[in-house]
């Protein structure tokens, strides 16, 4: 399924004692809610899809799977792969670039065992893609037949779901996933218009961080395209040397998840969607590869389609899949090497136990579900995020201020610390990678913390600064209690900037370490021991 992942001018009124305290500790203003509005926008949670499980069923694999007889209820609903571009005529679908639609229904019986399927109370999802030929979009470059493409293949087999295996050179291919967003967003709209649901689900190669650059562009140009997505897939197998020695293929598996959780939340929010942590779980789907995969050393076992069950139920996934239905059950004694992965069993000893029964248990839903439910968004008052200069340990972040690197602020009830200067820079700002922004979260406001207390230097220690003076580099003054350093020679410039601007400003505060230093060089000495 899936190859190895191998300037505002300063201001020059006075402050008072406790603002330039506080400025000198954060050199930032008490501003709150300076850049969020009135609303925000999340997603509205009246409709959150049950978790549904399908294992893939690989339509034209040597032997064939009978997937319309399943062993049990945990076989019941499949999604069908893979449909791909036919050679020579590219915006035809076909099954496996072997067989046309028609020729599958009289070669493979297929249109047949799909309404057995269905008359026994299954549900057929069909996947376009995968990772050896190509995705119809990679070559069918007009829309209009595109989208076309797709659609024959929704209403020959009367399904709501379909999956969109993306990897390989598709994956890295911009153009083509721009193609198929607008295709796929014109074919949404009109099965909506006529009363029809259509749920489109991205699967993607995944590592343990999570999504690589070409999965981000992949939901990213689907998201801006305005296809409703109904979630994202990720295929938890082949990790390569992305996995770290010594962890375990389940460790692995949930790492991935939780990564690509996050990073589906921010692709959202850059979108201008804020979903809850329980609707993007529900838009999270996996799909580890079973047994040996193709990578010799990974071996996903039993144990770990068990855990992997708990990590989706507790977290409300979406969808769970596997790769593949063929592939459930032991290798026969015929079977040379198990080192090899197989496309008709799992390369381990399964004894009487099911890969499928494992990861769908107690999970209920169908796919149906994911096609009926609508990403939604609902206002949320903006005061609930305003943050209380009363109850914050450091300053409250502004946009028209300057940070210096090692400043904490706080902003949305927690604290950050700039790692490198910055101004006008949200500290929330979605980003997907840590380097996209110059603050770190430290982590939330503590009930009970009040701004931090910083210690003063005794009166008369330095002389208060005046307008009327000139200060050379190094002098010292008072500016309201709190002690000052000159940077460079200045005249008339007070130290009430320094906490606006501090790069313009000729002030620098001094750091909780000088003034203990002052402090101590300013107490008298200790009487001498008396001696005989």
């Amino acid at each position: 399924m899936s190859a190895p992942l191998t300037t505002a001018p300063p201001t020059r009124r006075r402050l008072s004692v406790p603002r330039l305290i506080v400025a000198m500790m954060a050199t930032g203003a008490v501003v709150a809610g300076a850049f969020i509005g009135v609303q925000q926008l999340t997603a509205s949670a009246e409709m959150t899809p049950q978790s549904w499980f399908a294992g893939y069923a690989d339509v034209t694999a040597t032997p064939s799977f009978a997937f319309e007889s399943p062993a049990s209820k945990a076989g019941k609903n499949v999604v069908l792969s893979f449909i791909v571009s036919t050679p020579g005529d590219v915006c035809t679908p076909s099954w496996g670039a072997a067989y046309s639609l028609a020729e599958a229904a009289n070669s493979l019986d297929l249109d047949r065992r799909i309404a057995r399927l269905q008359q026994q109370g299954g549900e057929v999802a069909v996947s376009f893609g995968g990772q050896a030929n190509d995705e119809l979009a990679t070559n069918c470059t007009n829309v209009t037949e595109l989208a076309a493409a797709y659609a024959s293949v929704i209403d020959r087999y009367q399904i709501s779901t379909i999956d969109v295996d993306v990897e390989g050179a598709n994956l890295t291919n911009r153009a083509a996933n721009e193609r198929r967003a607008d295709a796929l967003a014109v074919l949404q709209k009109e099965r909506r218009a006529s009363g029809k649901e259509l749920a489109i689900w991205l699967t993607l190669p995944v590592a343990p961080t999570g999504l690589d650059q070409n999965g981000q562009f992949a939901v990213r140009d689907t998201l801006a395209k305005k296809v409703d997505l109904a979630g994202v897939n990720v295929m938890t197998m082949d990790y390569g040397s992305s996995l770290s020695p010594g962890t375990s293929e389940l460790a692995a598996s949930t790492q991935a998840l939780v990564a690509t959780q996050r990073q589906l939340g921010v692709i959202y929010r850059q979108a201008g969607v804020r979903l809850s942590d329980k609707t993007l779980w529900s838009k999270i789907g996996v799909t580890p590869m079973i047994g040996q995969n193709d990578v010799e050393a990974e071996v996903f076992t039993l144990a770990a389609s068990s855990g992997l069950n708990e990590f989706a139920r507790s977290h409300g996934i979406g969808r769970v899949s596997m790769w593949s239905l063929n592939r459930d059950l032991t290798c026969g004694s015929n079977y040379v090497t198990l080192k090899i992965a197989s496309d008709s069993c799992s390369g381990i000893n399964q004894g009487k136990a099911k890969f499928a029964q494992l990861l769908s248990a107690s999970i209920t839903g169908s796919p149906k579900f994911s096609a009926a439910v609508v990403t939604t968004s609902e206002p949320v008052d903006g005061a609930l995020r305003k943050d209380d200069p009363a109850k914050s340990p450091y300053a409250i972040w502004q946009n028209t201020n300057s940070y210096l690197e090692g400043t904490k602020i706080v902003w949305h009830h927690s604290v950050y610390q700039a790692k490198w200067w910055t101004r006008g820079q949200l500290p929330d700002n979605p980003v997907l990678n840590n380097w996209e922004t110059p603050w770190l979260l430290v982590g939330p406001v503590l009930p009970g913390e009040k701004p931090t207390a910083v210690p003063t230097v005794p009166a008369g220690t330095y002389p208060d600064w005046t307008g009327l003076n000139s200060y050379e580099k190094g002098k010292r003054v008072l500016f309201d209690g709190a002690p000052f350093e000159a940077k460079w020679w200045n005249q008339a410039e007070s130290p009430a900037a320094a906490s606006a601007n501090p790069d313009s400003s000729p002030w620098v505060p001094l750091t909780i370490v000088q003034i203990k230093e002052v402090a101590a060089s300013a107490a008298p000495a200790p009487l001498p021991s008396p001696t005989n």
